[in-house]
């Protein structure tokens, strides 16, 4: 994997940029919409590209429980499972391990846990979760790590911490040690952590970048915290981590989450709110926040979004989609989730247009008072 930083904002840390791997070229700011199980819900492949999705993100915990590892490994990896062409990234289950599965059992060693499925013993190690990646085939992997609570004591983020970077240590010396298996490259993401502490976020982040990994995730954010202290975090670790990589917010988040990450320097995003929003009648448009099944839109014959960012908007109208909702009908989340995931791949495309073209900062601050809005 190859990283070209082609151009910073002026008067603002957001870049655009650009990395290479063997699946295909991904331009910068960029979101990935998120197939946990290989699979973003709702929502075929062919509509994925449509909407301008060119990387998308999947789950080692959630694959190595199910389908498994054999399935994974004789379909010749996940690329060819679930017939995407494009990169893709995997988390590495750290998260869900600590917030999805019972009975957990934290050591130096790993995490014993039991599966949220059936109930099964299971063990994580470093070494462990970077065999299963190497399995899984994912063009970008991230190291196994412990994602405390947000709330966490200064006491135990600490101690989390440790854990943390002596975990990632036996994450590099496993993936210098092995090979990818389906003859593509595979990159190795360091996170860092420190929940809301400045110095741990700094040490963290410090850390990290000794590895020269090919980029740099940010991990522990967006759980809970204000999101004045999530931008902070951010500003501290941008600051540390090399200017020459890209640089991944995992898990986050809203539009306006993301329009202010990027104007502090990070490149990558991912998060389930656009498809779980959906499901739910949320959808995000250019004028701002809607929710589809309010009475105020049921005779309302205008498309779903007149900005037109992804077919389904102007192909059905708010009253449509609405009696769909209120219907109970599958196709009213496909359709909003097809929207809200093209509206934040819009999002994303047009930051980058206007870092190149100078001018973000004015663009953001009016983008921001108007995704605030709840029509």
């Amino acid at each position: 994997m190859t990283f070209e930083l082609e151009h910073t904002a002026a008067g603002s840390a957001a870049r655009a940029g650009r990395f290479t791997t063997d699946h295909g070229v991904v331009e910068t700011p960029v979101f990935m919409p998120v197939g946990t199980a290989a699979s973003v819900k709702g929502v075929f492949h062919r509509d994925l590209v449509q909407a301008g999705a060119r990387i998308i993100l999947a789950n080692t915990y959630h694959l190595y429980l199910r389908p498994g590892m054999d399935v994974i490994e004789a379909a010749g990896g996940v690329h060819r499972f679930c017939t995407w062409d494009r990169p893709m990234l995997t988390d590495s289950g750290g998260f869900q391990v600590f917030s999805l599965a019972q009975c957990r059992k934290l050591t130096d060693e790993g995490c014993r846990f039991s599966s949220h499925i059936d109930g099964s013993r299971h063990l994580f190690t470093p070494e462990s979760v970077i065999d299963t990646q190497r399995t899984i085939g994912a063009d970008i992997m991230m190291a196994f790590d412990e994602c405390p609570p947000g709330d966490s004591p200064r006491d135990y983020a600490a101690k989390s911490l440790r854990l943390t970077h002596r975990w990632l240590e036996r994450c590099f010396d496993r993936y210098a040690s092995t090979s990818p298996k389906y003859g593509h490259g595979q990159s190795l993401f360091p996170i860092v952590q420190g929940c809301t502490y400045p110095d741990l976020r700094a040490e963290s982040a410090l850390f990290a970048r000794q590895f020269d990994a090919d980029g740099y995730a940010i991990g522990g954010l967006a759980v809970g915290e204000p999101a004045p202290v999530m931008y902070e975090m951010i500003e501290i670790v941008n600051d540390i981590l090399p200017r020459d990589k890209p640089r991944y917010l995992m898990g986050v988040g809203t539009p306006v989450n993301i329009l202010e990450a990027i104007d502090r320097g990070v490149d990558m995003f991912d998060c389930v709110m656009p498809t779980r929003n959906g499901r739910n009648g949320m959808l995000f448009t250019s004028e701002g926040v809607i929710n589809i099944r309010n009475l105020k839109w049921r005779e309302d014959f205008s498309p779903i979004d007149p900005a037109g960012h992804c077919f389904v908007d102007t192909l059905y109208s708010k009253a449509y989609l609405r009696h769909l909702a209120v219907s109970g009908e599958m196709l009213a989340a496909q359709i909003a989730s097809l929207h809200n995931i093209a509206f934040y791949m819009w999002l994303v495309d047009e930051a980058r247009r206007r870092i190149l073209d100078g001018t973000f900062a004015q663009w953001k601050r009016g983008m921001v008072v108007k995704l605030t809005e709840r029509l």
